[in-house]
């Protein structure tokens, strides 16, 4: 691979296996808008792609027979445009011809980007699809690539298909948003060397997401990318809120309105709470919106700790669409405005939360600081409302261990090192005595301080947690 891909390594070792397997292949890759699907694929099977088609948000049949049949008509190299198939089935002919004429006995990669748009309703895509593959296809030396951004769409119609590609797929990928240790080397690839505390403000705002991280300027600040890339003219992420959910589902007001409703409440809302809010049908439409945001990343569920899963709470985790409707949208586009309202009360609201949703999402990084990443643990939040007789507490995140203990989270972002006080300490203190009541877990019952540049111990944090983490151990691979 002549171009350069930073992390990736587990994905692209599955690319490469399917290069010298012995059977034919057939990989289905998802993952968000401007995760880059494409810059993986067609840098991993550069030299092997012999066909690549990409489908057009809102094309007619025609439009995407016509574009096929240009593709087509470049790798022929006929100085004539070949006719326009009538429909799929005949375009997988034609391209069952056009590889049968190849001479190379090398594996051969066909490439189908955003699938979802090529099969729109009634088009018969993935009808000829199978055809194609079962008839053919899947007796030559082959890797057929399936990719689209609608990770809900892939998994339903292509993962989970019952049709022609039933049990078809050969290796899936779903392409995550970079980690902090895979963001920081990213950006270094691009001369951007920022310390850790802007890398992880930078982070909260836009997410691992590589085509965001791209916009990124090397001579200016985190506050002043921010500033640039969220808040002027031009910027990329001024409107990227609006384009984001309508590339990805069909009539996405509803998908928006769940992401407002939980924008609004920090501790996240269980599937009665939304409906209340957005005011959406109660019956399976809502389960199925729920679903596909959660399975496209923009949502995460997670289930009380002691409660069934019906009692799931949901949290919106996604650092973009989070940012964009508290600060970008309705703000003025104004010079400096982000230095400005980096300063307010509301940014430390935002702050913090957008804190806990990074921790949530590093896990693995959170489980090895610890020391017990080969421990199988479950992860779950706790909430309790005031009662008389007992007070009312929330813990985000919850680690039960399958070696007899329990961690429990105290997640802090700050500029500095966090001074515990003695409100602090006793508020701690309460939240674990709560939690010991009403769970009645005989199990050890550990606290663990995350915080960015840790504690500075005094007369308050003495006995008070048992591990420390900062803002490093998140940036472990």
């Amino acid at each position: 691979m002549e171009k350069s891909i930073v992390g990736r390594t587990e994905e692209i070792k599955v690319l490469q296996e399917t290069l010298i397997s012995q059977e034919a292949e057939m990989v289905a890759i998802f993952g968000r808008r401007r995760i880059g699907k494409t810059f993986l694929i067609s840098t991993v099977y550069e030299k092997e792609i012999v066909f690549e088609l990409s489908g057009t948000q809102g094309g007619s049949l025609k439009q995407q027979l016509k574009n096929f049949r240009d593709e087509l008509s470049i790798q022929y190299k006929t100085p004539y445009p070949m006719e326009i198939p009538e429909d799929w089935l005949g375009a997988f002919q034609l391209l069952k011809q056009y590889l049968i004429s190849l001479e190379s006995f090398e594996k051969k990669v066909l490439f189908f980007d955003e699938v979802p748009w090529l099969a729109g309703h009634k088009s018969g895509f993935l009808e000829a699809l199978g055809y194609f593959w079962n008839s053919w296809a899947s007796r030559q030396n082959i890797v057929l690539v399936i990719c689209g951004s609608a990770a809900s769409w892939m998994i339903r119609r292509i993962v989970h298909d019952k049709g022609g590609l039933h049990d078809r797929i050969t290796k899936r990928i779903h392409l995550q948003p970079f980690t902090l240790s895979e963001t920081e080397s990213f950006l270094q690839s691009r001369g951007v060397f920022f310390d850790r505390f802007q890398l992880l403000h930078l982070y909260m705002a836009m997410g691992g997401v590589p085509q965001y991280l791209k916009e990124v300027k090397p001579n200016l600040s985190a506050i002043q990318n921010i500033d640039k890339i969220c808040f002027s003219n031009g910027g990329l992420l001024q409107d990227e809120f609006s384009k984001l959910y309508g590339a990805l589902f069909s009539n996405a007001d509803r998908h928006i309105a769940i992401i407002r409703a939980l924008s609004q409440k920090w501790k996240g809302m269980d599937r009665d709470e939304i409906l209340q809010k957005t005011k959406l049908d109660s019956g399976g439409g809502t389960t199925t919106l729920l679903e596909e945001l959660e399975q496209s990343g923009f949502i995460t569920s997670y289930q009380p700790f002691g409660k069934k899963q019906r009692d799931k709470i949901y949290r919106l985790t996604d650092s973009y669409s989070l940012f964009y409707l508290h600060f970008i949208e309705n703000t003025s586009n104004e010079e400096g405005i982000w230095l400005q309202l980096s300063q307010s009360q509301k940014f430390k609201s935002w702050s913090g939360y957008a804190f806990e949703n990074l921790c949530l999402t590093h896990l693995p990084q959170i489980k090895k600081a610890l020391g017990i990443s080969g421990i199988f643990t479950s992860s779950s939040t706790f909430y309790k409302k005031q009662t008389v007789d007992l007070g009312g507490t929330q813990i985000d995140l919850v680690l039960d261990r399958k070696d007899h203990v329990i961690n429990l989270f105290e997640m802090k972002f700050y500029e500095e090192e966090f001074i515990p006080t003695k409100s602090f300490a006793d508020n701690l203190r309460e939240k674990r005595l709560i939690f010991k009541t009403l769970t009645q877990t005989k199990k050890q019952i550990s606290w663990v301080m995350l915080s960015t540049y840790g504690i500075k111990h005094n007369q308050h944090s003495l006995g008070l947690v048992d591990n420390i983490l900062t803002m490093d151990d998140l940036f472990e691979k």
